[in-house]
């Protein structure tokens, strides 16, 4: 009797265990699958890789920030911003298009971060997808099953309201 009691208790322990698994974020199998997908893609690539993020704005300017990664360490960050003709901008050359190279990545406080693509599925898993109310939340895959659209927008935003990352190419 007493061995059925410990047994009972024991598996009743065990699926209240089993039912608190991460549910937290949105998207969680996509996201799991994406997952998969990039140790995949890291291990074919030795982990070296070239991805671009693009940002832009309600108004019609947008950039692109290019990032390199050599072995899991970042190497390089190349921002270029893209501005219509007729837009009025007060940016110089210089702040038009730079790159950073080595110890001086991550100089610059324009651009996407200088993240391994490591870190942006960690951040997607623990910020941009974490559920939460008036918010709706963006998950997409296009490149080859790894992230190109992950993040949210609050319900009551109005312009430039997306938190998140926009990857267009992944190489």
């Amino acid at each position: 009797m007493k061995y059925k009691i410990y047994l009972i208790a024991f598996v009743f322990i065990g699926s209240l265990c089993l039912s608190c698994e991460s549910d937290d974020i949105s998207y969680q199998s996509s996201f799991e699958n994406s997952l998969e997908a990039l140790e995949t893609f890291k291990i074919e690539t030795n982990n070296s890789y070239i991805y671009t993020v693009q940002n832009g704005s309600w108004v019609g300017w947008s950039n692109e920030t290019t990032i390199t990664v050599l072995n899991g360490e970042v190497t390089q960050r190349h921002f270029k911003y893209f501005i219509p003709e007729g837009l009025d901008v007060n940016l110089s050359e210089e702040e038009l298009e730079w790159i950073e190279n080595g110890v001086e990545v991550g100089s610059h406080t324009s651009g996407a971060q200088a993240l391994t693509l490591d870190a942006i599925y960690n951040k997607a898993e623990n910020e941009w997808l974490v559920k939460r109310k008036n918010a709706k939340t963006y998950f997409e895959t296009g490149n080859n099953g790894l992230i190109s659209v992950c993040g949210y927008t609050q319900d009551n935003c109005i312009d430039d309201c997306f938190n998140g990352i926009r990857i267009i190419h992944i190489e």
